[in-house]
């Protein structure tokens, strides 16, 4: 491979994905391309009936799946695909053709009934989704699906509440393939329309060079307060994730400049990898464009995705609130200083050369706010991605960059929309096999009437059932076992799918299988391990954060005014500030256990919406405070600059 073939490679966040040359290098281009116009044509003008529509969106990931991803790490076939490769691909295309050329008769003249060769393709596309699955996300979500894909045919082999009658081979191929309840389902529908067009976007978007912008704006604001190389982390991935929606693709693009820049400032290699994994994880709950859970939120719930939109605004300024917290009371209790005056950009320059690349950013919002589909509003937006970038010489986009965003933004969109369709199967069987309404009754029994141990429960199944799952993938198993729980016990269901979608969204850094902890762990070349745990640690409050918004929907606008919910907005950050305390183990200078202890207990009570609670916390809070204001007096302590580690980085 020569210099210059390496340099034309597609730049691709997914490291196991194929990065062809040659002649299967325009191939898959030209492939890509024809795929986003169509995707594009049918989620604008196109009609289509969904489940053909949706057959298609499948068809083509099972392609791709087949064609970039290889059988095994260890493949020979990393250049171009194997015979086995091309032969699923085949398979692929038979078996999805199939279906669309079929479905009108198998709706119209045979009224939904099966024949023989119905079952035959629709095991088979199961087969190769498996396989698919398997290559694109890997063992864990692969073995979840075969497990409820299994437990359809073991009921009547298992004991006690779990068992049922069993469903024979026929009746579940036909659900799981030929109906509308299994893998073409309302998952796979979000992935062909809302998910593609944002993924899209979001490359588009990189390609402009819209995140060195944002990497720039953020050390103009942050820079050269103390630690603020790790503060520049959280507020870039945070400007970024609301635009891109990804946490490894926020880790990849902000990460490559901040992790480098915070080991240079002192902090360590795995609290910097870290920082920029929380920071980016936040990406996926941050609006407008939250991770492509939220547009499946919108569904499910049967609202604009603008409701959706506008709930997540307060839970996401805690999230990233609580994490600057952490970060700077970190760097306080190091010592350590900020970025040299002469190393940070001029922000009128910034915003001057740079500036017309929040075009898109309002261009989507005010697109939103008329009421528009998220469609119709991501399309625009992305056109004027490309219209924003020609304003300068510096960022404009020429046809090379738009190919390659092209390319990129249909390679992104396979590892989403394969996970949501072998979701498909868990859903099925779930509708089939009324698992999740035996799970809820279980659990509604062991909570009794406390709403919190519900919660607590549901919090741990939807850890469990989101460790090593994508976080889209994770909320909607998440969400068809878990959510029916709380609305059962009152739960408005915004809150009930928002809790949910919070902890879906948290498994990119939940071990044993941590996305975004993984992706930093690389660029900060230390154990993967100990990023995770680490990235836990700092994002501990984000594992609290829902409970406010659980008993207080007035976090998410839900059943009060704007100015009640910003009240109760400010009291949850309060909540979140002792809690940053109390994780870090510093105010102004080192506090014993006991104190953090007692600062932990003081947040936790502000979670109850109760004035009683509130009181206690803040009577706490305030006794905490000034007994601690007078110990650092007595200790004679510079609030202004720690006095040790001062070296400003050159």
């Amino acid at each position: 491979m020569t210099t210059q073939e390496q340099a034309n490679l597609p730049v691709d966040e997914d490291a196991s994905q194929r990065q062809f040359i040659g002649k299967w290098a325009r191939v898959i281009l030209v492939a890509t391309i024809i795929w986003t116009f169509f995707q594009l044509y049918m989620s604008s003008y196109g009609v289509m009936d969904a489940i053909k529509f949706r057959a298609w969106h499948l068809g083509f990931l099972l392609v791709f799946s087949f064609l970039l991803y290889p059988s095994s790490k260890k493949s020979k076939a990393r250049l171009q695909p194997s015979k086995i490769d091309l032969v699923l691909v085949a398979l692929s295309i038979i078996t999805i053709g199939y279906l669309i050329l079929t479905y009108d008769t198998f709706i119209r003249d045979r009224y939904g009934a099966n024949i023989f060769m119905d079952y035959i393709i629709g095991g088979l596309a199961i087969i190769l989704l498996f396989e698919a699955t398997r290559r694109v996300t890997g063992l864990s979500m692969t073995i979840i699906a075969a497990v409820f894909l299994l437990y359809n045919f073991i009921g009547p082999y298992l004991p006690g509440m779990f068992g049922h009658a069993g469903f024979s081979v026929e009746r579940v191929i036909s659900i799981m393939f030929w109906g509308g309840q299994g893998i073409f389902g309302t998952a796979i529908g979000v992935s062909a329309t809302y998910i593609f067009v944002f993924v899209m976007f979001g490359a588009f978007l990189k390609n402009s060079g819209f995140s060195d912008f944002i990497n720039d704006l953020a050390l103009t604001i942050a820079g050269r307060t103390s630690g603020g190389p790790a503060k520049v982390a959280v507020i870039g991935s945070g400007l970024m994730g609301m635009m891109s929606g990804s946490a490894v693709g926020n880790v990849v693009t902000t990460g490559a400049v901040t992790i480098p820049l915070m080991k240079k400032t002192g902090y360590k290699p795995k609290f910097a990898a870290a920082v920029e994994a929380v920071a980016s994880t936040g990406g996926l709950i941050a609006p407008p464009i939250m991770g492509a859970a939220g547009f499946i939120m919108a569904e499910f719930l049967g609202v604009p995705y603008s409701t959706v939109m506008l709930a997540a605004i307060i839970p996401a300024v805690l999230y990233y609130s609580v994490l600057l917290m952490v970060v700077h009371l970190e760097a306080k209790r190091l010592g350590l200083s900020g970025v040299a005056k002469e190393n940070i950009p001029n922000a009128i320059v910034v915003l001057k050369e740079k500036g017309h690349l929040l075009i898109p950013l309002v261009v989507l919002i005010a697109t939103l706010m008329t009421g528009v589909t998220p469609l119709f509003a991501a399309i625009w937006s992305l056109i004027a991605t490309v219209i924003a970038s020609w304003i300068r010489k510096s960022t404009r986009m020429g046809f090379s960059d738009i190919l390659r965003s092209i390319e990129e933004g249909a390679r992104g969109a396979v590892n989403v929309g394969i996970a949501t369709a072998i979701v498909g199967i868990v859903i099925g069987t779930v509708t089939l096999s009324s698992i999740g309404l035996t799970i809820g009754n279980n659990v509604l029994n062991l909570a009794g009437d406390s709403v919190l141990i519900a919660a607590i429960l549901t919090m741990v199944i939807s850890i469990i059932l989101g460790m090593g799952v994508p976080a889209t993938a994770a909320y909607i198993i998440v969400a068809t076992i878990s959510i029916p729980i709380l609305t059962r016990m009152g739960v408005p269901p915004i809150a009930a799918h928002m809790f949910a979608f919070y902890y879906a969204a948290l498994s990119s850094i939940t071990p044993p299988v941590a996305l975004a902890s993984y992706a930093a762990a690389g660029l900060a070349k230390v154990s993967p391990n100990a990023v995770s745990i680490e990235s836990v640690r700092l994002g501990l409050v984000a594992f609290i954060i829902p409970f406010y918004f659980l008993f207080n929907p007035l976090l998410l606008f839900d059943g009060g005014s704007v100015l009640a919910s910003i009240s109760a907005g400010v009291i949850a950050l309060i909540g979140g500030a002792a809690l940053s305390v109390a994780i870090v183990g510093y105010l102004f200078c080192r506090i014993t256990i006991l104190e953090r202890l007692l600062y932990g207990a003081a947040g936790l009570l502000v979670i109850d919406t109760s004035g009683f609670t509130d009181l206690i916390g803040f009577a706490m809070l305030l006794i905490l405070f000034l007994f601690h204001l007078r110990k650092v007096k007595g200790r004679g302590v510079n609030f202004e600059f720690a006095r040790a580690k001062k070296a400003e980085i050159k």
